[in-house]
C-alpha cells in the first residue's frame, strides 16, 4: 500500500538566521535525498495550513494568535526565546507544519496510504500547550493525534518520540490522558531536563527510556525492545505516531549519544510489525531534530524506504 510524503516550499521560508542549528538546509538535504528515484512511488501532497479548530485542540486558542500573529519585516527576526526565532515565512511554516501532520492522519485513516511521512520544519515535540521552545512553536504530532481522535473515532493513539532531546510539550499533552501513549529514549541529562524514568502518567501512559552520554546503538535498541516496546504492545495503539528526530545519530553536533543508521531501521520496522498487529499498519511519522545534515539525509532516507516497506 501507498506511503505518503507530505511537505511544503513553506518549510524553507522559516528562516532562523545564518548559525542557527535548525535551518533550512536541513529539509534541503531531506528533500533532496527522496527526490532519489529509488523514492518514485511514494504519493506526494502539499502541506496544508491546519485549521484554527485543529489546533485548539492542543493550544490555547489565545496562544496559537500570538504565535501566529508574529509576522516580522523582511530579513527581521523576532526572538521567541533563547532557542526559538521567528521569521516573516515562520508563522506559514507553522501552521503548515501542523497541518502536514494532520494530513498525513487523514491518509492512513481514511485508507488512502497506510504510512506516511511530514517532512516538515520548525519541529514542534518541545511545544507545550501555551509555551514554545526548543526551536518548537506549536506541537504537530500532539495536534496529529488530537485529530485521529476528534475527526477519525481512534481511540488509543501512541506518540513514540526517538529524537535525542525529550519531547517535553508532547509529554505535557499525553500524560492525563490514558487514551494516549508516549515513549521517549532521550540523553539525560540534557535539554530540556525532563524525561525521568519515574514520569509515569496517569496509567503508565508515559515510557521514559534516559540513556547517558556515550550510549551506543546496542543499548539504544535494548532500551526499546525491554522496556517500550512491550508496553507499547499492552496499550494496543489503532494508530501510531513517530516523533522522528534523527539527532541521537553518531554524527550529530548537538548531543552525545552513538546510534547508528541502522539502529533507526531497526526501530522502524520494530513499530511497523506493532502497526500491524493493532492499528492495520497505520502509522505517520513527523519530522523532528537531526542537525548534521548527511546523517539527517542517509537516515530519513532508510527510515522512509523502510516505511513503504522497502
Amino acid at each position: 500500500m501507498t506511503t505518503l510524503l507530505v511537505s511544503h516550499p513553506a518549510f524553507l521560508e522559516h528562516d532562523t538566521g545564518p548559525h542557527h542549528p535548525e535551518r533550512p538546509d536541513r529539509l534541503r538535504a531531506v528533500l533532496a535525498a527522496l527526490d532519489d528515484s529509488a523514492f518514485a512511488d511514494l504519493a506526494r501532497v502539499p502541506a496544508p495550513e491546519a485549521s484554527m479548530a485543529a489546533l485548539t485542540r492542543v493550544h490555547p486558542q489565545d496562544y496559537v494568535e500570538a504565535i501566529l500573529g508574529v509576522r516580522p519585516g523582511p530579513g527581521q527576526r523576532v526572538q521567541i526565546d533563547g532557542d526559538t526565532v521567528m521569521s516573516q515565512g515562520s508563522a506559514e511554516a507553522v501552521v503548515r507544519a501542523a497541518g502536514a501532520a494532520v494530513v498525513a492522519v487523514d491518509a492512513v485513516m481514511q485508507g488512502r496510504a497506510q504510512t506516511a511521512f511530514a517532512a516538515v520544519r520548525p519541529p514542534g515535540h518541545h511545544a507545550s500547550p501555551a509555551i514554545p521552545g526548543g526551536f518548537c512553536l506549536l506541537n504537530n504530532v500532539a495536534v496529529a493525534a488530537r485529530h485521529a481522535q476528534a475527526q477519525h473515532g481512534a481511540s488509543r493513539v501512541a506518540i513514540l518520540d526517538f529524537d535525542v532531546h525529550h519531547g517535553q510539550g508532547t509529554q505535557a499533552v499525553v500524560e492525563p490522558d490514558a487514551s494516549l501513549f508516549y515513549a521517549s529514549t532521550h540523553q539525560y541529562p540534557l535539554y530540556p531536563g525532563t524525561g525521568s524514568a519515574r514520569e509515569r502518567g496517569v496509567a503508565g501512559n508515559v515510557v521514559n527510556a534516559p540513556l547517558p552520554a556515550g550510549t551506543d546503538g546496542a543499548t539504544f535498541r535494548a532500551a526499546w525492545r525491554d522496556r517500550i516496546l512491550p508496553a507499547l504492545d499492552d496499550f494496543r495503539p489503532d494508530l501510531l505516531i513517530v516523533s522522528a528526530g534523527f539527532d541521537a545519530h553518531a554524527a550529530d553536533p548537538l548531543a552525545q549519544l552513538e546510534v547508528e543508521t541502522e539502529d533507526f531501521v531497526w526501530l522502524t520496522r520494530e513499530f511497523l510489525a506493532i502497526a500491524d498487529r493493532h492499528a492495520a499498519g497505520r502509522l505517520i511519522s513527523v519530522l523532528e531534530g537531526g542537525y548534521d545534515l548527511d546523517a539527517l539525509a542517509e537516515s530519513v532516507a532508510t527510515h522512509v524506504r523502510t516505511l513503504a516497506r522497502g
